[in-house]
């Protein structure tokens, strides 16, 4: 839900826009790629405010963008040689695309920025070019109305933003194109293998103890000797549903993201029960268990692709999530059962 605001106890500061280099530097390099393994992801975000990108003045084109750095990272990297205003809106840290969907990237976000900023003062025009993809949250006739300032919307990647200019304000066919090639879907791997470590550390050290369960008690030695087969399935179902099932998302059968990673987790049970040569039971075991796993880790990702739409993927989870606890509480007890049926 797009927050509220007062309009009439929004003043305007006095603006002191800081210069921005087109050129990034070894540091926001690093700040890439720590972010990109979820490390200070949080809190990787620049000051919401003006900015200056060569030498504007009041006939200058002004940019909108959030204040997740690494979107404004790519956005002032594409920028070299041109005299540009960018304003900087509070996304509470989070990229254009998600914000919009969260109501943070809004209209009445964006207004309220406009005023805060006093961009009437620093520009001449009455135009910003606001990015395609926060589209969902921005309702342009609303801003104009507003603010006074009509809203362009921009192509969906930054490094289109010269030649849109440069076109008049006109995009291209594929400058609307929005897709998710398997470059950019292997980008989005290290921060979902890292966002849920913690509890894949749990799964693991449960599994780890019921590995050396048998009729007496738990036993450390049986641990060590039998928890290898289980720990590999549970890391293998944990790479099915993040690793595999995003990479091959258009070729994997199955419309669901659910579905698509149980595919995965039921491939990579299968390849680990021949390396170990699985008994039935087991191995029945093993595949409820990676079956939630890789189905769960894969619908993480429905927020990154393109291929979903919110409301589709609200009405999957009330599915998916119920079934996925139901495996994996089912393949919990069936290990219990099948350790306890060991000579």
């Amino acid at each position: 839900m797009e927050p509220k605001f007062n309009f009439q106890n929004t003043k305007p500061v006095a603006v002191v826009a800081p210069t921005v280099s087109t050129k990034l530097e070894f540091t926001d390099y690093l700040g890439a790629i720590k972010v990109r393994w979820d490390i200070g992801r949080n809190n990787y975000r620049v000051n919401p405010g003006l900015y200056k990108v060569g030498k504007p003045n009041n006939q200058s084109d002004v940019l909108v963008s959030c204040n997740y750095k690494l979107s404004f990272d790519h956005l002032r990297k594409n920028l070299s040689g041109l005299n540009a205003w960018i304003l900087v809106i509070d996304t509470k840290g989070v990229n254009v695309w998600c914000s919009a969907g969260k109501g943070t990237f809004g209209t009445l976000n964006l207004v309220k920025s406009i005023r805060e900023n006093a961009l009437d003062l620093m520009v001449s025009h009455r135009k910003i070019i606001v990015p395609q993809l926060a589209a969902t949250g921005v309702a342009a006739h609303k801003v104009m109305e507003l603010s006074g300032f009509s809203v362009i919307f921009g192509p969906v990647r930054a490094s289109d933003i010269k030649p849109f200019i440069e076109a008049g304000y006109k995009a291209t066919s594929p400058m609307r194109k929005m897709d998710f090639p398997f470059g950019e879907r292997a980008k989005l791997i290290p921060v979902d293998l890292m966002y849920r470590k913690y509890a894949l550390l749990g799964i693991l050290i449960g599994i780890f103890f019921l590995s050396g369960l048998d009729k007496t008690g738990f036993l450390f030695s049986k641990m060590a000797g039998t928890c290898m087969c289980p720990l590999i399935n549970i890391l293998g179902a944990y790479v099915a549903g993040i690793v595999l099932a995003p990479l091959f998302l258009p070729w994997t059968p199955f419309r669901s993201f659910s579905m698509k990673g149980a595919f995965w987790g039921t491939v990579i049970t299968l390849l680990i029960g021949l390396g170990f040569k699985t008994p039935l039971l087991e191995w029945i075991t093993f595949l409820m268990i990676n079956l939630s796993i890789s189905s769960f880790m894969m619908m993480n990702f429905t927020g990154s692709s393109t291929f979903t739409s919110l409301s589709g993927v609200q009405k999957e989870m009330k599915v998916a999530v119920p079934l996925q606890l139901i495996f994996a509480l089912l393949g919990i007890a069936l290990f219990i059962v099948f350790k306890l049926l060991q000579p």
